[in-house]
Parts: structure tokens; C-alpha cells; sequence
């Protein structure tokens, strides 16, 4: 079997490939990386898997990669995922995002007189629901889609656009919705790995004993990557295409809190939290908390690693980073 992940040199692609390589060695692994991106993330993956020199937004570029690998199966996760990078840079967004995954499915598209005909994996966003009333609590599949940022609308875009090929033209797509996900490797701009860094380099006195924070309000659900990817290959073994799944622990909590518990793990005592309105959105979603019964269903899937072994892992990794 040939599995093509795009975005493997981030941080879920990465851990994807851990997954497979674990999961089977004989599987043939291949994927996408641009020449700037930061691979740090995936140096580790190197003479284990078939790295391919790709812009997503270039659809000749795509086209050719797709064409020369043939994947069986194809997990898409190449995306500009950062929230905030999202108000700054709407219109780049939406080109990497909406673009870039039609640049994919139109490869496939091309491909299919010759019977090609592989399972593609599109990775949403549980930011594509946005802000829910209490009655939709927790969130299933059903709920409205209210997105609240131009990375959401993107997501949700995306999200369509999989179910129009796979209702137009019968490409086997599998939709999933992830929501937050964390762990080692994480980039440093999400809001638990970046408490990590910031109490790592507190605990080397690298700078004062205080946090910066935003919005310390938010309830979120957040999931180990680890057990996120592979929740991402068995939706590619045994989930229907055409359809959506959500992807969740299920459980909320609050970012005051979370914090509160990576402050417990840390040697330094004292730290305190210190408000940056640079961190605070022009809109951020309150709860999201997410319901993923139809997912489990079906697949027997469950989250394996609890939250405190994420934090902790996630700590670890910045303490050897700094």
C-alpha cells in the first residue's frame, strides 16, 4: 500500500507517520513538503519515508505528485492552521486552504479515467462550528456551522468541497472534525504548547516568572494527537465516504485551568499570568466541546492517552527544546 500524507513535515503529519510506520513498516509512506516550510518536526522521518518538493497551491506541481505516487490512500493535512495568522492574512488562508485541497481533488479528478481511485482524507476543524447555543452542547455532527474566523470559513469550505467531489464525480472522500489536539512537536503559537515553552524557559530563567496569556475563558476539548491520528487511519479503513465524523475526547476545559495544571508540573513556584491584548481575537469561540458517538460507533475508536499525560508530554518536549 502507498500512502501519501500532505503536510507531513508539521505537526500532525508527522505524527501520522509515526502511526503508520508503527502500525505496518511494510507500508510505503510518502509526502508533501515545501521547500520553506520548518521541518524540524520531521527530521526524525528521514530515510523512512519519501519526501516530495510541493506547493499545494501550484495545481501542475500537485498534479505530478499525485500522478507519480499513485497513493492508495491520501490524508490531507496541508493547511495554514493558525487562527490569528488567519486575521492577518485572510486571502493567503483561503488560497493554501480552498485552493490548494481543489488543486488535490482535481489530480484525482484527472486521474480517475485510468482507475485510480483512492481514498481521500480531508482533516476539518471543529472551529467550522463556532459559536453553539447550549442545546447543541455537546457538539454533533448536526449542529449549524457558524464559523468565527477566516480559518474556520476555509475549513468549512474545504469541507464541502469534499462532499461535492465525492457527490459529483464519486471520489471516496472521508471528512473528519477534529477538535484540539496537542502534544510533542506542537508549534509553539498554540496555546498549550506555548504555555510549555513559556514555563520551560522560566524553569532555565530565560525570562521572568510570569505567562503570557489571552483568553483564559475558553472551554476547549482537547485530544492527544497521537490518538487523533489514529483515529485519522481507521476513518480511512472503515468510515463511509461522503460522510463526516467528529473527532473528540469529550471532555472541556478551561484554558484558566489547563494552565493551572502545566503550572503544577512545572520545578518553578511563583509563576504568575499576565494578560496580552495581542493575544485576544477580534472573536473567539466560547465552548467547544465535541460529541464523537457517531465516529465510535462505528469504528470502536477511543482515546487512549489521558489529558495529564498530554500536558506532560507536551512540557517534556519544550524542556528539551529550550
Amino acid at each position: 500500500m502507498r500512502v501519501l500524507i500532505t503536510g507531513i513535515t508539521g505537526f500532525a503529519g508527522s505524527h501520522l507517520a509515526d502511526f503508520i510506520l508503527a502500525h505496518d513498516p511494510d507500508i510505503e509512506i510518502h509526502g508533501t513538503r515545501r521547500w520553506r516550510s520548518k521541518e524540524d518536526a520531521a527530521d526524525h522521518l528521514s530515510g523512512k519515508v519519501s519526501f516530495h518538493e510541493c506547493d499545494i497551491t501550484d495545481a501542475h506541481n500537485m498534479y505530478r505528485v499525485i500522478e507519480n505516487v499513485k497513493p492508495d490512500r491520501i490524508f490531507h493535512l496541508a493547511a495554514q492552521s493558525y487562527i490569528p495568522a488567519s486575521w492577518d492574512s485572510p486571502a493567503e488562508t483561503f488560497h493554501t486552504n480552498v485552493v490548494g485541497q481543489c488543486n488535490l481533488l482535481e489530480a484525482v479528478k484527472r486521474l480517475r479515467p485510468s482507475g485510480y481511485d483512492p481514498i481521500v482524507h480531508v482533516a476539518g476543524s471543529s472551529e467550522e462550528y463556532g459559536r453553539v447555543s447550549k442545546e447543541h452542547l455537546p457538539i454533533t455532527e448536526t449542529a449549524p456551522l457558524n464559523p468565527l474566523s477566516p480559518y474556520a470559513v476555509s475549513k468549512v469550505a474545504q469541507d464541502y468541497m469534499a462532499y461535492q467531489y465525492f457527490e459529483s464525480f464519486r471520489i471516496r472522500t472521508i471528512r473528519t472534525r477534529a477538535f484540539n489536539h496537542e502534544g510533542p512537536r506542537r508549534g509553539e503559537v498554540f496555546v498549550i504548547s506555548n504555555f510549555c515553552k513559556q514555563i520551560a524557559e522560566i524553569e532555565r530563567e530565560q525570562r521572568p516568572p510570569a505567562v503570557s496569556v489571552g483568553n483564559l475563558d475558553a472551554i476547549r476539548d482537547f485530544s492527544d494527537v497521537r490518538d487523533v491520528v489514529r483515529a485519522y487511519w481507521i476513518a480511512a479503513e472503515r468510515c463511509e465516504p461522503g460522510e463526516v465524523y467528529n473527532i473528540s475526547y469529550g471532555k472541556g476545559h478551561k484554558i484558566a485551568d489547563v494552565l493551572s495544571m502545566l503550572l503544577a508540573l512545572s520545578s518553578h513556584r511563583g509563576i504568575t499570568a499576565q494578560t496580552d491584548p495581542q493575544r485576544l481575537r477580534p472573536s473567539d469561540v466560547p465552548v467547544l466541546v465535541g460529541d464523537s458517538t457517531k465516529f465510535r460507533r462505528l469504528t470502536g475508536w477511543e482515546p487512549r492517552i489521558p489529558f495529564e499525560q498530554t500536558l506532560q508530554d507536551s512540557l517534556s518536549y519544550w524542556r528539551s527544546r529550550v
